[in-house]
């Protein structure tokens, strides 16, 4: 098959990366109707909405459990794998855990593609997953017309040292480990427009290892952990706020942008991602803007981010090198967050 006349991934695709997940408040609604398993040993299931589960198996050993797969965020099939396989492989750091085999999952239109693509697409999983130090084991395929593909991971933590989105504590200071914008920049190529930097600078960002940033938080008594995906940051800290019973601050000039992400923002037809769009209106009774927030700054805490850094909440006095500090939790209805130029 002529490489030249195949579609590009993202023609075939609804939505970009984590922007294709379904509307948060309804996943919320639905997994708050699951009933809620007893074991004693499952130390975290569902009921918080956080990143992964995580069974004890013994008084020092936990596995830790996570899928996660979505559309094509980028053309390219071999960096598709690669951003994919690390916003797996993330869930795990964001419980502290360490990966160890990876299940490959993979919806793929062969008729429409071949299979050069999807070799290239499992060949960028399969090497972030070994720079990971964990193995992939094997998966599941299947014929779909909207290409699909992610990990089910298996990691390991210590029961003492899980991190949690459920424990962080009023006064804590917060800190995010990676700029945002994935959905903006994905948006963009997707359209055809923002050029070939800021996608090189989307993809820098979405295949870097939650690993470094994970082990800086265990290391500084993090209170409590998870990353930025498709919800938004602002999506995402509520969900921490809401699980903690704290509410929190933030300040928009402090969270640190993909490169070219706020020009994009600041341009007549701002690619902005349904998803994100969905965000910000899901967040509508949480998060209390300023006045004074530019638009662009509010486009960009909701933004569908894929493969995104970790938030991490650290008591107050604690330095914590490895992110940039944008807030804090305070004291005040569970999930609420204020937002400051």
């Amino acid at each position: 098959m002529d490489a030249a006349a195949l579609p590009r991934l993202t023609q075939l695709s609804h939505g970009a990366g984590c922007a294709c997940k379904l509307p948060p408040g309804l996943v919320h609604e639905l997994v708050m109707s699951l009933p809620r398993a007893s074991d004693p040993d499952l130390l975290v299931g569902h009921e918080t909405i956080d990143d992964a589960a995580v069974y004890r198996v013994s008084d020092e050993l936990a596995l830790v459990t996570t899928v996660d797969f979505f559309t094509p965020i980028v053309d390219d099939p071999y960096d598709f794998g690669r951003v994919a396989a690390t916003n797996a492989l993330s869930d795990v750091y964001a419980m502290g855990g360490r990966p160890v085999t990876a299940l490959n999952l993979v919806a793929y239109p062969t008729e429409a593609l071949g299979s050069d693509p999807l070799r290239e697409i499992l060949r960028g999983g399969g090497d972030v997953v070994r720079a990971a130090g964990a193995m992939v084991v094997g998966g599941h395929s299947i014929d779909d017309p909207e290409p699909k593909y992610g990990l089910a991971v298996t990691g390991l933590v210590n029961p003492d040292r899980v991190l949690r989105n459920s424990t962080g504590r009023a006064g804590d200071a917060v800190f995010l480990t990676k700029p945002v914008g994935g959905g903006v920049a994905s948006t963009a190529v997707k359209r055809g427009v923002g050029g070939d930097g800021v996608e090189a600078a989307a993809v820098a960002v979405m295949t870097t290892l939650n690993r470094d940033a994970a082990e800086a938080a265990l290391s500084a008594g993090a209170t409590a952990v998870t990353d930025v995906t498709g919800y938004g940051l602002l999506g995402h800290l509520h969900e921490l706020c809401e699980a903690s019973g704290v509410a929190a601050e933030v300040s928009a000039s402090a969270v640190a942008a993909i490169d070219g992400v706020l020009e994009l923002l600041a341009s007549a037809e701002p690619p902005i991602a349904g998803g994100t769009r969905r965000n910000r209106e899901w967040l509508e009774g949480w998060v209390e803007f300023a006045r004074d927030v530019p638009e662009d700054r509010r486009w960009l805490l909701c933004d569908a981010m894929t493969s995104g850094g970790l938030l991490v909440a650290v008591a107050p006095d604690v330095e914590f090198e490895a992110g940039v500090r944008i807030g804090a939790l305070v004291e005040g209805p569970a999930g609420r967050i204020s937002v400051a130029a």
